[in-house]
């Protein structure tokens, strides 16, 4: 009767925990999440960014559709591209599109998250956690690691 409970209680968490992380990436579904880091902010900066790499495995194209944090007012989905001679960001309110079969990188001067009204700064040494939301794949928390701020990629070790 125990191992009955025990096979019952293990497959139960299964079910009710669909992302799990190995080896430093965290899974969800088709989707693997790796990568995550954001950088140390000023006692008053008012915005902070956020990083990962996301790769789809699956053969349907999934969508990140909202994030949110503690730690700020509000997360968005934000894009750089050049517009002429000029570096422009803005919002995807429709999400970032994550094609099947490929890995978007959320990096500095690309796709990032956008936390805008810190309640708090981000010290190096610490970490952030998010919510990321998908189109198909559902819910995850992600823990990003506070990095100096001049970081370009997650340290080493994060891997």
């Amino acid at each position: 009767m125990n191992r009955v409970l025990r096979t019952a209680f293990a497959a139960a968490l299964l079910f009710v925990t669909p992302a799990f992380a190995h080896n430093g990436v965290v899974h969800l579904g088709p989707l693997n999440i790796s990568g995550p880091f954001t950088r140390a902010t000023l006692p008053n900066a008012p915005v902070g960014g956020g990083f990962m790499t996301i790769e789809n495995t699956g053969t349907e194209a999934d969508r990140l559709v909202s994030v949110t944090s503690t730690v700020a007012k509000d997360t968005q989905i934000h894009e750089m591209a050049m517009q002429g001679d000029v570096m422009k960001m803005r919002e995807l309110p429709e999400g970032l599109e994550i094609p099947a079969g490929e890995t978007v990188a959320l990096s500095p001067g690309g796709f990032h998250l956008m936390f805008m009204g810190l309640t708090q700064p981000f010290v190096e040494g610490q970490t952030v956690t998010v919510t990321l939301t998908f189109e198909k794949a559902g819910t995850v928390d992600v823990v990003l690691p506070v990095m100096t701020p001049a970081a370009d990629a997650p340290a080493e070790h994060a891997h």
